[in-house]
């Protein structure tokens, strides 16, 4: 019997029933389901890996390394191997089923060391939330190339939940529609002062200025970020209206500000230092000045979107309730007065990333090699189908110093 056979039976076994999607090994067997995506076992270190990191992460490592490839529709593939996973109750293995794993692989032959883990694995130090290892969780995310960025991102260059208006909206109208409910909801005008906490690649506050005339300051500590933005603001005429700093935004104390916005960076500031983050906002927000908080949710499973997103997109990334997040505002003095729920408007953002990742594969491949593009293909696949499931969200809020 060939190795297809064993580990069928092992993974059933897991599972508690059958295998949701197919899974062909190394040496040309198969077993499950003959329609829908297949995982590919392309060598026994794939199955090492597995077996010295049960779960999440292991597959991640499999899957960037090349493995474990999937073959058709990777989406589909996470789908159906998550409503397995949560239907049937599965946890870790047992000590008993850890064995019989172990079993399984001295019999196919895939007992050895530890395989490393991929390079592209963050691997940070210091204490949690310094300013010095949250410049090095930035760094590892968006420093990777203004260039790679430009290959996946509409013109506007907007990394953040876009606004779908209608089931024909282009990603780069969906963007410019997100731009100018957060300008309105600021209510900007000619020479408003505007702060932008975590910019970007400036798609805000380069719009904010260019549509509404408002003087904005945007502050990243991302240094290709800054880059990005002081050059495309002086290309395009607007470096009298923009300013961009490098600077951690425990460091801005230059308010009153007649507008405050934050687009998806909370995410990134930790949980004890939330309060601190949102004072700052409340302390540079002249009063009844407008914040727009832009920011992605989450319950109490996995507040830093689990052992893929966590080891290799956004270290130390923490996410919350709504709720928790508006008694932080509240906390700091805000009023709220409106909540946009964006939730179903980031499936169709991300999908488009990643039709977008698809189509310009060899360019990403050859700009940061292949290790870096399954990252992101994983990525998106796995981001998509967790704000499709309702286990992630994010709104747009709306507050009131």
């Amino acid at each position: 019997m060939g190795n297809a056979f064993f580990l069928a039976r092992a993974l059933e076994q897991a599972l508690g029933g059958a295998l949701p999607v197919g899974v062909r090994t190394w040496d040309g067997g198969r077993v499950g389901p003959d329609t829908g995506p297949a995982v590919v076992l392309n060598n026994r270190r794939a199955l090492r890996r597995l077996l010295w990191r049960p779960g999440e992460l292991g597959l991640a490592r499999a899957y960037v390394t090349g493995d474990l490839d999937v073959d058709g529709d990777l989406k589909d593939g996470l789908r159906r191997c998550w409503s397995a996973v949560r239907d049937r109750k599965i946890t870790r293995p047992s000590p008993a089923e850890f064995a019989r794993l172990v079993g399984l692989a001295v019999r196919v032959g895939v007992v050895g060391p530890p395989p490393r883990p991929p390079v592209q694995e963050a691997r940070l130090t210091g204490r949690l939330h310094a300013p010095g290892r949250d410049r090095a969780a930035i760094s590892h995310h968006y420093d990777l190339g203004n260039d790679f960025y430009e290959l996946i991102l509409d013109e506007h260059m907007a990394y953040s939940c876009g606004w779908h208006e209608s089931a024909d909206t282009t990603l780069e109208q969906a963007q410019r529609a997100k731009l100018d409910m957060v300008c309105r909801s600021l209510d900007l005008s000619p020479g408003s002062r505007m702060l932008d906490v975590g910019c970007g690649w400036g798609s805000l506050v380069l719009h904010a200025a260019r549509e509404y005339g408002a003087k904005v300051t945007g502050v990243t500590i991302s240094r290709e970020q800054h880059d990005f933005v002081t050059e495309r603001a002086r290309a395009q005429g607007l470096d009298h209206l923009v300013t961009v700093r490098l600077q951690d935004y425990r460091e801005v104390d230059d308010g009153p500000y007649d507008a405050v916005s934050s687009i998806e960076m909370g995410e990134h500031v930790g949980e004890a230092n939330y309060p601190a983050y949102v004072g700052v906002l409340h302390r540079n927000l002249k009063p009844g000045g407008r914040l727009v908080l832009q920011q992605m949710s989450r319950g109490r499973v996995a507040p830093g979107g689990g052992a893929f997103i966590e080891s290799y997109i956004a270290p130390d990334m923490t996410m919350r309730p709504l709720h928790a997040t508006l008694a932080h505002l509240a906390g700091a003095g805000f009023e709220i007065r409106r909540v946009v729920a964006m939730r179903e408007h980031y499936v169709r953002t991300i999908d488009a990333w990643a039709a977008t990742l698809e189509r310009r594969w060899d360019e990403v491949v050859a700009r940061v090699g292949v290790g870096w593009a399954r990252v992101w293909r994983l990525y998106m696949a796995g981001a998509a189908l967790a704000f499709e499931e309702n286990r992630m969200g994010v709104d747009q809020i709306v507050a009131v110093a």
